[in-house]
């Protein structure tokens, strides 16, 4: 297992995060908490969490996935010192006006509230989970480095921002001396490459991690989903709304034909395809790590072992292949 500094700050994370946003979901504590053993055990020293997990999200389910990650920290309280544990705010997690958003009033009460969940005195690396159009950046911001100031948070990053906004926010941190983004997190794999124009370059230039999600489109990658069949019931893409939303971006005729191409040509080289489509995340400029998840333990043998997997140029080529294979869509799609 890799590490990596984080952009241009002297925190190293692993190459591979354990996502787990499947926690008190897909799966319960005790299975929950063999991914974790499995993952840490593996060298995974980097956790992704969000108050608004488990998936999928719901006022009345929000922060069960912390607590199980809380209570799994709790359970070994020295390995606290040897994670680097991150948590995001913005959706909503109960039914009031100012239960979601950016605001200063949501970011504190919110950060309390994870504080308490993950049994933890500081939060790591705390993300904007998206932005909010409703609130001013500097509002945002000036919140985020008030806890910093605090020593309830180390890091601050955010997930889902374009590159405008991301830029917007850099620029609003250097003027009022204010902590700044040090990473982002945007959805990133083989069949979504919108990032790489102008997302990339950015944080290459701006020196900002870039922590990578999806790297599996949402399971299609392993290529286990048939397009002959309906999705098969647990996976992510039936789990309500966010099901709806994975379906809409993935299952389509192109991007199956798409996959099973990429996995004749891995199969061709003795790889399997979802740790060849992991390691194809972690091996593009700029990337500093992949999010990873599972509901049972057992899927962590396809892509754990992405962190350390070289692919020669010719994989490489048929990644490309793939994208261009598919049809043109809307950006954000």
């Amino acid at each position: 297992m890799q590490q990596r500094r984080l952009g241009r700050t002297g925190l190293k994370v692993s190459n591979i995060c354990l996502g787990t946003m499947t926690f008190a979901g897909q799966c319960d504590e005790p299975t929950s908490f063999r991914i974790l053993e499995k993952a840490y055990g593996a060298g995974v020293t980097f956790l992704d969490t969000a108050d608004c997990y488990p998936l999928p999200v719901a006022p009345e389910t929000a922060g069960l996935t912390e607590e199980v990650v809380g209570r799994w920290l709790a359970a070994s309280p020295g390995r606290r010192d040897e994670l680097v544990v991150a948590t995001k705010c913005r959706i909503r997690v109960g039914h009031g006006p100012n239960d979601q958003g950016l605001s200063r009033r949501h970011i504190v009460a919110s950060c309390e509230k994870s504080l308490r969940r993950l049994g933890t005195d500081r939060i790591d690396l705390y993300q904007a989970h998206s932005p909010d159009p409703e609130t001013p950046i500097e509002e945002t911001l000036r919140a985020f480095d008030d806890l910093v100031r605090a020593g309830k948070v180390l890091y601050v990053g955010c997930s889902n921002y374009p590159a405008w906004q991301l830029a917007l926010a850099l620029g609003v941190s250097e003027r009022d001396g204010l902590a700044r983004y040090d990473c982002v997190q945007p959805r990133y794999n083989a069949l979504v490459r919108d990032i790489e124009p102008e997302l990339l370059p950015l944080c290459r230039d701006q020196g900002l991690g870039v922590i990578g999600y999806n790297p599996l489109a949402g399971g299609l990658l392993t290529g286990k989903h048939r397009a002959d069949a309906p999705p098969e019931p647990g996976t992510r893409f039936t789990m309500g709304s966010a099901g709806e939303l994975y379906r809409e971006r993935y299952w389509h005729a192109a991007q199956f034909k798409a996959v099973a191409e990429l996995k004749a040509s891995c199969d061709a080289r003795g790889l399997d395809v979802a740790t060849a489509s992991v390691a194809w995340v972690l091996a593009q400029p700029g990337i500093t790590s992949a999010i990873v998840g599972a509901s049972r333990p057992e899927q962590l043998d396809a892509t754990l072992p992405a962190a350390d997997l070289i692919l020669d140029d010719e994989t490489k080529a048929a990644f490309d292949a793939a994208l261009w294979s598919l049809p043109r869509r809307p950006v954000g799609r």
